[in-house]
């Protein structure tokens, strides 16, 4: 006779793996999105500081044609180019925990001053759970 497992045994096996796995994916799913709320909360807080350190040096806030880009790399109609950083404002400009850049709006329509947002996990705007766009008006 031979040994080992007969095709049914797998199968109850590969099931048994599949419930397993179910289980564990419900029950991680909700720290994942608090996980991205999160990172975006903190992204968005490190952006800010960066704008508000453009703000004192340059007396506005960049406008949307020179982006959050310009706290990476100096526009080039800066009133006062001999105070912008060497290295920027920012090292390095996060992504949103989808993988896309963060955008900005000055002035903002949900802010008095700017808007610092992505657009949730289906890039689109609007939304609701992981699809809702977040940004620096939630506090």
């Amino acid at each position: 006779m031979k040994k080992g497992f007969t095709l049914i045994e797998l199968m109850a096996v590969i099931v048994i793996l599949g419930i397993l796995a179910t289980v564990v994916a419900v029950n991680v799913s909700p720290f994942l999105q608090r996980a991205n709320l999160e990172k975006v909360r903190a992204d968005i807080s490190q952006i800010e500081k960066a704008l508000e350190l453009y703000k004192f040096n340059e007396l506005t806030y960049p406008t949307t044609d020179q982006g959050i880009q310009s706290l990476v790399v100096p526009p080039s109609d800066l009133k006062r180019p001999s105070l912008y950083p060497e290295g920027g404002y920012i090292k390095s400009f996060p992504q949103d925990p989808w993988g896309r850049e963060y955008l900005y709006l000055y002035p903002g329509l949900k802010n008095s001053s700017y808007d610092v947002y992505t657009l949730g996990a289906d890039g689109v705007e609007g939304g609701t759970g992981e699809n809702a766009d977040l940004g620096n008006w939630l506090k």
